[in-house]
């Protein structure tokens, strides 16, 4: 199996900014200590895809004005820079894979599942698993490296994913575990 690791959204509007999610400082060590390191020495692709909306798009109607393209706010945060290998892709809608080109990327790197991780759990990580899902990709979702509003909201996105697209309940340790004993193929 060949995965690549998804992070969502780990902007500043969304950690610190207009749109602020507290609890997503939870799994800021475990995504840089952990989780991406460890992605990368076991050659594991790490893909950042980023809210950079603009100004016609209609979900600043529910929203306001959030991660607008280009500036300090659609970032990601300092802490979670991306690394030169990575890969920074732009979305303008709560799923990863609706017109980004993130699907065809995937596929041109032999992925077969994907590990999403990052803001919200019950929605952009939500939607981008239906994609991966009905894409045929595998999925797994760390429930230490995701995060949304409120603790019910982390669950229920948790539980959804588990129950309708049969995604992987995991942690960041299980994963890297699986990375080091070879279970994954990168």
């Amino acid at each position: 199996m060949t995965d690549a690791v998804l992070v969502l959204d780990m902007l500043n509007d969304f950690v610190t900014g207009e749109i602020a999610a507290e609890r997503a400082e939870r799994i800021i060590p475990t995504l840089r200590d952990d989780l991406l390191p460890a992605a990368r020495e076991h050659g594991v692709r790490v893909v950042y895809v980023n809210d950079a909306h603009r100004p016609e798009d209609f979900e600043l109607k529910i929203w306001g004005e959030h991660a607008m393209q280009g500036t300090d706010g659609a970032a990601v945060i300092p802490e979670l820079t991306p690394a030169p290998e990575d890969d920074v892709f732009e979305k303008r809608f709560y799923d990863a894979f609706y017109e980004t080109g993130l699907d065809q990327h995937l596929r041109s790197l032999g992925v077969d599942r994907v590990v999403i991780t990052g803001l919200h759990t019950n929605m952009c990580v939500r939607h981008t698993a239906a994609s991966a899902f009905f894409n045929g990709y595998d999925v797994a979702v760390p429930e230490d490296c995701a995060d949304a509003f409120t603790e019910a909201e982390h669950e229920q996105g948790l539980e959804y994913l588990e129950y309708v697209y049969h995604a992987e309940r995991t942690s960041a340790a299980a994963l890297v575990d699986g990375w080091t004993d070879g279970d994954t193929v990168s």
